[in-house]
C-alpha cells in the first residue's frame, strides 16, 4: 500500500498544487469553523476533521482532486447525535465505529453504488451547488453573518430561509463590509482574466490570497473609523487560539467509550455511516466529472480511506467527515492537478491554527464570500444550462429536477428526487423502444411488422399490449424477433396470449424467429438460456 501510494504523487505539478491549496485552505477555513458551530461541536473540531482529511485521507485516497473535510450535509445528525448520546465525548465513539463501517462498505466493494447517478442527476448536483453557493454568499457579501458559513440547508436555524435571508440582509447592509466584498470579488476577476494569466510573475500569485490581503488591509484601516464603516468579531473568521501545548490538548475532546452500552449509538452509527458514504460517493463522482484530466477515482478505496479518517477523527476530537464538493470545485477552479493540493490545504490548516490564528483572525468573510461566489457561478453557469438543454428533454428534466429539489431541500433529498425522476425518465424511454415498427401495403392490404428489440423486458410488456391491442380484426401483422436476444417471459406470454386473440379476430400474424405457442427459437452462440426467454 505505502509503494502504491509513492507511485501516485508526482512532483511535475507542485507549484500548481502548492497555490491551488492554498485556495482550498482559505475556502476551507470558514466552513470548518462553520459547520463546527452549527453541529454544536468544539470549534476546533472542525479544523481537527480539515486537517485529517487533508494530510491523512488525500494520501491514502485514490482520487486526485476530492477534499475531505467537515461537510453540512451531517449538521443534523451530529448536533441530534451528540443531543441523543449525552454530549460530543460519546458522539465521537459513534464516529469512529461509522468509520468501521465505511471500511466494511469498501471491503465488501460496495463503491459500485456510486456508479448508478445518472450524468445528468450529477450535473444537477453540480449546478446545485453552484446556486446554493451564490445565494448562501449573498448575505455574507453585505454583512449579514445570522447564519453558519457553509450551510446549505433551505430552511435555517435562524428561522429564516433562503431566499428571506437575502431579502433581510439587502435591508440591513454593512458599509465596511460590502465594500471589502467588492474589491475582494472585483480582484478574484481580475486575476481571472487571460491577460493576468500570461504574466510571467502574477499567475503564480492566487488572486484569492491576493483579495483576502486587501480585504485585511481595508478592515484594519476601518478600524479607525466610525459611521458604520467598523467591521465587528462577528464578521470575520473566528479561529481558536492557542498559545501553548497545553492549550491544543485541552481542546481536544476524546472518547467517552462508557456509551458503547447504549443501544441508541448503533443507529446513530448506522445513519452516519451510510450517509458520509452515500455523499462521499456522491462528491467524488461530481469531481470526477469536473477533472480537466478524465481520471476516474476507485471508489471502494475511497470508502476505506474516508473510514480510516472518520476514526482518527473520532480518537483526537474532530467531526465526522466526507468528500466534500465546494473544496474539490475550488481546487479545480484554483488549478489543482494532483492529491498534493488536497494535502497541502491540510497543512495549511494545520500551521494556521499552531502559529498564526491572531492573523487569520483579520479576515472579513464576506472576501470569502466573494471567492465563493465565482465558485458557484462557474458551476452554474449559462453555458452548462443550455448544453443540458440542448441534449433533449430526458436529459434536461432530471438535471433541472435535480437542481431545483437541491436549492429547496437539501443535498441528499434532492439527489434522491432527482434519482426517482431519472429512472422514471429511463423507463419511459425503456418503454418507448420495445420494438421499432413498419407499415407495409400489398395488394391493399396493410401489414404492421413490430420488429423487437435486442433486449425485451418486462418494462416492455405495457407498450406492446397496446400496441397489439391496436391491431384491427382481420388486419396483418408480424412479430419479428430475429435480432433479439433477450425476452422476457412476460412479454413471451404476452404474444402467446395474443395469438389466441388474433385466431378469434382473424388476424393475420406471422411470428419470426418465435415459435408458434410464443417461444423464442434463436439459438445464438453464448445467449443460451436467455435467448429461450428466461430470465437471467
Amino acid at each position: 500500500m505505502v509503494n502504491k501510494i509513492r507511485s501516485e504523487i508526482t512532483f511535475k505539478w507542485l507549484g500548481a498544487d502548492v497555490s491551488s491549496g492554498l485556495v482550498v485552505f482559505l475556502v476551507a477555513l470558514p466552513l470548518c469553523l462553520g459547520i463546527a458551530l452549527a453541529s454544536g461541536a468544539p470549534l476546533i473540531s472542525g479544523i481537527v476533521t480539515g486537517v485529517i482529511g487533508g494530510v491523512v485521507v488525500a494520501m491514502l485516497s485514490g482520487t486526485n482532486l476530492a477534499v475531505s473535510g467537515p461537510a453540512a450535509g451531517l449538521t443534523v445528525i451530529v448536533l441530534n447525535g451528540i443531543d441523543d448520546l449525552g454530549g460530543f465525548d460519546a458522539f465521537l465513539v459513534a464516529v469512529i465505529l461509522a468509520g468501521v463501517l465505511q471500511i466494511g462498505l469498501g471491503a465488501l466493494k460496495a463503491g459500485f453504488i456510486g456508479l448508478f447517478f445518472p450524468h445528468s442527476v450529477i450535473k444537477g448536483l453540480l449546478a446545485a451547488i453552484g446556486v446554493i453557493l451564490i445565494l448562501k454568499q449573498i448575505p455574507h457579501f453585505f454583512g449579514v453573518d445570522e447564519d453558519f458559513f457553509g450551510d446549505f440547508a433551505f430552511w435555517q436555524a435562524n428561522g429564516l430561509n433562503t431566499f428571506s435571508e437575502i431579502y433581510y440582509s439587502l435591508t440591513h447592509i454593512h458599509k465596511g463590509v460590502l465594500t471589502v466584498a467588492i474589491v475582494a470579488l472585483a480582484i478574484i476577476l481580475l486575476w481571472d482574466q487571460p491577460f493576468m494569466k500570461r504574466n510571467a510573475i502574477l499567475k503564480n500569485i492566487p488572486g484569492a490570497l491576493i483579495a483576502v490581503v486587501a480585504a485585511v488591509l481595508l478592515k484594519l484601516l476601518f478600524d479607525n473609523m466610525s459611521g458604520g464603516w467598523k467591521i465587528e468579531e462577528a464578521h470575520l473568521v473566528t479561529l481558536p487560539v492557542m498559545s501553548n501545548w497545553g492549550d491544543i490538548q485541552s481542546s481536544l475532546a476524546t472518547p467517552d467509550f462508557s456509551v458503547l452500552a447504549n443501544p441508541q449509538l448503533y443507529l446513530v452509527v448506522l445513519s452516519l455511516g451510510l450517509i458520509a458514504s452515500i455523499e462521499t460517493l456522491l462528491s467524488v463522482e461530481a469531481i470526477d466529472k469536473l477533472d480537466p484530466m478524465r481520471r476516474h477515482s476507485p471508489m471502494n478505496r475511497e470508502l476505506m480511506a474516508q473510514g480510516i479518517g472518520n476514526i482518527i477523527c473520532g480518537f483526537i476530537g474532530g467531526l465526522p467527515m466526507t468528500a466534500v464538493i465546494v473544496r474539490g470545485t475550488a481546487n479545480i477552479n484554483a488549478g489543482g492537478r494532483t492529491k498534493l493540493a488536497s494535502f497541502s490545504h491540510g497543512i495549511f490548516l494545520l500551521v494556521s491554527v499552531l502559529m498564526i490564528p491572531f492573523i487569520l483572525n483579520q479576515i472579513p468573510l464576506a472576501a470569502l464570500a466573494a471567492l465563493l461566489l465565482v465558485v458557484g457561478y462557474k458551476l452554474v453557469s449559462v453555458k452548462i444550462i443550455r448544453q443540458q438543454w440542448s441534449q433533449g428533454r430526458d436529459q434536461f428534466i432530471p438535471f433541472i429536477v435535480t437542481l431545483v429539489a437541491i436549492v429547496l431541500t437539501d443535498l441528499l433529498i434532492g439527489v434522491m428526487i432527482g434519482l426517482v425522476v431519472g429512472m422514471y425518465s429511463v423507463l419511459r424511454e425503456n418503454y418507448k423502444h420495445a420494438f421499432h415498427k413498419k407499415r407495409v401495403h400489398h395488394n391493399g392490404q396493410e401489414t404492421v411488422e413490430l420488429i423487437l428489440s435486442e433486449q425485451v423486458t418486462f418494462l416492455n410488456k405495457a407498450h406492446i399490449i397496446n400496441e397489439l391491442k391496436a391491431i384491427p380484426e382481420q388486419g396483418s401483422v408480424i412479430i419479428n424477433a430475429s435480432h433479439s436476444t433477450f425476452i422476457d417471459h412476460d412479454v413471451l406470454e404476452t404474444i402467446h396470449d395474443f395469438k389466441r386473440e388474433a385466431a378469434e379476430k382473424k388476424i393475420d400474424l406471422k411470428l419470426i424467429n418465435l415459435e408458434a405457442d410464443g417461444r423464442n427459437i434463436q439459438k445464438q452462440p453464448g445467449v443460451g438460456s436467455r435467448a429461450a426467454g428466461k430470465r437471467p
